[in-house]
């Protein structure tokens, strides 16, 4: 665990041992609990803590204000590799380095799948990129009808991002494609009855569900806890993500790493032109492709 200096207040982590529930809570409302390195790490450090206190039994992952997070802080891309706060003036990443980060990346979203104890989710507003991965990987997930769920960097750094094994998993290969072929944001409304969440309610109603569920697990034995998120994990990486620590950062390094034709949507250029506000603006302009309305017939 961290040093009482070194811990990050944008993090909050609460202990309810009369429960055996930890509560890991993003706080930073003004980014809609978007997470930059520092803030992973920290919720890295809290995990590892509580996954060696033996009074705590589960997890229970929330954000701030009525929203879950929206993933990682795209604000400053190249800050996830080491370069600062001004990346304009560098050059891009070489491939080294990208594989270098993206195996560390990686690694703590595999620790949070094989997590010993249960981890639970509550899903508000957005659950965008690595928030969105989060959610899929939890145990038991509560998510509000009106939460809005998706990856949509496949706008602007290609549709092969984040744990592709974990998408087809859990989604299903269709709706997999979907979502990463277009950058689809998706109502849980519009995914209720897959079976992709455990619950899904109406959003007022998800803190005190989550908060029921994660009572719920606690009164399991401890050790059984640990001893079937082991056999979880065998079962999942034999049948389904066989090689995937492997290919997920392999993929997402050189996926980062795209060459645009003209017409294409190039978000680094465009946010150095723009802003970032603006890129986001115009990368919603130009994915956004009205349907065709039927013509109209002529008698």
């Amino acid at each position: 665990m961290t040093d009482e200096q070194d811990r990050d207040d944008r993090v909050i982590l609460d202990r309810d041992k009369t429960n055996g529930i930890g509560r890991i809570t993003l706080n930073r409302a003004d980014r809609r609990n978007s997470y930059d390195p520092p803030m992973r790490r920290q919720v890295a450090a809290y995990l590892d803590d509580l996954a060696e206190d033996d009074d705590i039994k589960v997890v229970h992952l929330r954000g701030v204000e009525g929203v879950f997070s929206t993933g990682a802080d795209m604000g400053n891309a190249y800050a996830w590799y080491g370069q600062g706060a001004d990346s304009r003036s560098k050059r891009r990443p070489s491939q080294r380095r990208r594989l270098t980060v993206d195996r560390e990346t990686f690694e703590f979203y595999h620790r949070f799948q094989g997590y010993p104890k249960v981890t639970v989710a509550q899903v508000e507003g957005f659950a965008l990129g690595g928030a969105f991965e989060l959610a899929l990987m939890a145990d038991i997930s509560v998510i509000g009808r009106g939460a809005k769920v998706g990856m949509p960097a496949t706008r602007f750094l290609g549709p092969a991002l984040g744990n592709v094994h974990l998408f087809f998993h859990r989604l299903g290969p269709v709706l997999a494609k979907r979502m990463l072929l277009t950058g689809d944001l998706l109502t849980a409304t519009e995914l209720e009855g897959l079976g992709v969440f455990t619950e899904t309610v109406d959003d007022d109603e998800v803190g005190a569900r989550a908060d029921w569920w994660a009572r719920k697990a606690s009164r399991m034995p401890g050790d059984g806890i640990a001893i079937a998120k082991e056999t979880f994990a065998l079962i999942e990486h034999l049948q389904g993500f066989q090689g995937e620590e492997f290919v997920s950062p392999f993929v997402h390094a050189y996926g980062t790493n795209l060459q645009f034709q003209p017409g294409e949507f190039n978000f680094v250029k465009t946010r150095a032109e723009h802003g970032n506000k603006g890129a986001f603006t115009l990368r919603d302009e130009h994915f956004d492709v009205p349907y065709p309305l039927p013509e109209t017939e002529s008698y």
